[in-house]
């Protein structure tokens, strides 16, 4: 099932990544970690979906999306830097596999953030957030998604890592098998791993070479 919703608010929270929020249909619920396919209600950009994930609470009365804008593609997200309040979209049903599993470690790469954050939030909400961690992978500190808010949440949790950057107060450094070691301790947990496939990959094979089970490695499938 589809529906037609307008646009609320738009705006930029870092560079180049913008949050919209946008009109919620009726009894649209979705769980914290699930995706849809949005996609522009104009005549030439109507049939191009994407997948684009919840970062609001179900308890909003609007939907929040946080998408990263890739304006040297001539594409979908491209366009979306365009759109004004009042513009139209076109929303799906919700999916994804990503979804809350029990206290654990994420641990996400830029934009892969995006599927953790409802999750934490709601987790927030509950006064459920001890007890996990969040390791988030960036290439510079202006890049970094929610950063402010991610470090109210979770304080000495939050692990951000720059890759390409050396700032004061942040690791200065790529996310190695020492890193893991440090911050994780005890690889029995659940591991919540988002970002770009190669990173998700090799994420995984790291931490199954350190004793993670892999039913406990919860990626998007």
């Amino acid at each position: 099932m589809e529906h037609i919703v307008k646009i609320l608010q738009t705006e930029y929270i870092t560079h180049n990544v913008k949050r919209l929020k946008v009109e919620k249909p009726d009894n649209y619920v979705f769980s914290p970690g699930q995706s849809t396919y949005l996609a522009i209600n104009q005549p030439e950009w109507k049939d191009k979906k994407r997948p684009f994930t919840f970062t609001g609470l179900n308890s909003f009365n609007y939907l929040e999306f946080t998408i990263k804008i890739y304006p040297q593609f001539n594409g979908v997200t491209k366009k979306i830097e365009l759109l004004q309040d009042g513009d139209e979209l076109i929303l799906a049903e919700p999916f994804g596999s990503i979804s809350y599993k029990g206290k654990g470690i994420f641990i996400a790469a830029g934009s892969g953030i995006t599927p953790f954050m409802a999750i934490l939030r709601q987790l927030y909400h509950d006064q459920k957030i001890k007890g996990n961690i969040l390791i988030d992978v960036n290439t510079t500190s202006e890049d970094i998604i929610y950063g402010n808010e991610l470090n109210k949440m979770l304080g000495t949790n939050f692990f951000s890592f720059l890759t390409r950057e050396n700032v004061i107060g942040f690791n200065e450094k790529k996310l190695k098998e020492d890193n893991l070691k440090e911050i994780v301790r005890n690889f029995s947990q659940f591991f919540y791993v988002c970002g770009p496939e190669m990173f998700v990959n090799d994420i995984g094979i790291l931490l199954k070479k350190l004793g993670a089970e892999a039913e406990k490695i919860v990626i998007e499938k």
